[in-house]
């Protein structure tokens, strides 16, 4: 079959538009990852629209604030003077060149892959899909997620019997599709979004060029593979990579505690050799959406394949105990207070999966207040970033974030997350007893602080 002459021309449109920035581009999904890529597009002077099922985020858009901590009102605003906009509305999506999907993939209850996000965005794509357009995938997922459960549903729902491009001859009749995973680093202030270099992975050649082109508009480096699935497979091994090598130094810090070494300072020591070691630190469990989950959606894929993933299953299982150790050292505290976890007042400092940042998801901290309050503690909060917290997937805590005053009210303030806000030597010397997750009162000597 040779290439039709229209669809060659489609997709030589397709370049120059991008090039002469006048192609369309849809995102879906306006959290953490899709409103940032948003904005970078509008940046570049892409006329970009959004798209959400939450009805609150478009509102907030439209009157151009903003939900996110680390973007200003003021660069909603200035993307919307180049012609950003939100709205619900998927019949939109037929207007775009492009259509960039940013939507959760949580775990369920089993720890098994929950595609739904993925499965319902889709859905509402199909109906809206013409030829020539570009479906990009940017949710993390199992490889083959793109081309076993996205590509069947739009080919199948799409009203005008367009098919994936597979081959290098693509014809009128089809569209194009890729997975690009994000990396998207909430609250890293030292690497610009566009210097962190773009992956992507096409189901035919036109689809890379086309998704090359696409992001290289707006990222500095792009970097192709050779499929979907290779590129999914990319995403899961930086995270899963993360994953380990904090399961295992999550292990020593356990046992340099009762060796009575401290770890820290063996990090700190082991980091001043320049070649092979790249430091990595403890903490009260794994927070946000990547590496707390990735391990399981490749350990639950790799099943189809009768293959066991030993290794990854083992670090997710150690990143999970770590809030029942919390709890453990929380306890041996008070109890040398002479002092019951049940009844105790307990102030967590910081909810938020990692410091100097608004983002809830996948937090230890809510583990960790879950785990307090069932033995009964009574537990309070503080964080900057949180006034409230309310109903999440996985919690309902419904708590309002307490002052940072009388701290000695509290038989035990449990630092879990570090932010920067807080005036460490002063809450030790109010407080009656800390336990810190995070070495965060590292240099503060007080019989007050455990460090565990």
């Amino acid at each position: 079959m040779t290439i039709s002459p229209a669809a060659d021309a489609s997709v030589d449109q397709f370049r120059s538009r991008i090039q002469q920035r006048q192609a369309r581009v849809g995102i879906i999904g306006l959290g953490y990852v899709g409103l940032p890529l948003a904005l970078l597009y509008s940046e570049q002077k892409f006329q970009v629209t959004g798209f959400d099922v939450d009805a609150r985020k478009i509102d907030t858009l439209a009157k151009g604030g903003s939900y996110i901590y680390r973007i200003a009102a003021e660069e909603i605003q200035s993307a919307q003077a180049h012609g950003f906009s939100a709205t619900a509305d998927y019949s939109q999506l037929t207007a775009m060149d492009a259509i960039i999907i940013c939507v959760p993939t949580p775990l369920n209850e089993y720890h098994e892959p929950d595609l739904s996000f993925i499965t319902d965005t889709t859905h509402a794509i199909a109906p809206h899909l013409r030829a020539g357009q570009l479906v990009v995938l940017e949710s993390t997922t199992y490889p083959g997620t793109t081309e076993e459960v996205m590509i069947p549903i739009l080919e199948k729902e799409n009203r005008a019997g367009l098919k994936a491009a597979r081959s290098e001859t693509p014809t009128e009749k089809e569209f194009f599709v890729a997975f690009s995973p994000e990396r998207e680093d909430p609250g890293n202030t030292t690497v610009a979004r566009r210097d962190i270099p773009k992956v992507v992975g096409g189901l035919n050649p036109q689809a890379s060029e086309l998704a090359a082109a696409l992001y290289g508009s707006i990222f500095a480096r792009t970097v192709p593979v050779s499929s979907p699935a290779a590129a999914e497979m990319t995403k899961l091994l930086e995270n899963i990579y993360r994953c380990v090598n904090i399961a295992l130094v999550n292990e020593l810090k356990l046992l340099c505690l009762r060796m009575g070494i401290d770890i820290w300072e063996v990090i700190d020591a082991a980091s001043t050799k320049p070649f092979g070691f790249h430091p990595f630190y403890p903490g009260p469990g794994l927070g946000g959406h990547c590496i707390p989950i990735d391990p399981f959606y490749l350990s639950w894929k790799a099943k189809e394949f009768d293959f066991q993933t030993r290794f990854i299953e083992l670090a997710g299982e150690i990143n999970n105990n770590m809030p029942y150790h919390v709890l453990s050292s929380v306890a041996g505290a008070l109890n040398r207070h002479k002092k019951a976890v049940n009844g105790a007042r307990v102030l967590v400092l910081g909810v938020a999966y990692k410091k100097d940042i608004d983002d809830l998801r996948e937090s230890p901290a809510l583990t960790i207040i879950e785990l307090l309050q069932k033995d009964g503690a009574q537990v309070s909060y503080n964080d900057p970033y949180f006034p409230f917290i309310g109903k999440g997937r996985k919690y309902d805590l419904q708590m309002k974030c307490a002052e940072l005053d009388n701290l000695g009210q509290y038989d035990c303030i449990l630092i879990v997350t570090d932010h920067s806000d807080y005036d460490y030597r002063h809450i030790v010397s109010e407080a009656q007893l800390v336990v810190d997750t995070r070495n965060a009162t590292r240099g503060i000597e007080s019989t007050k602080i455990v460090r565990c």
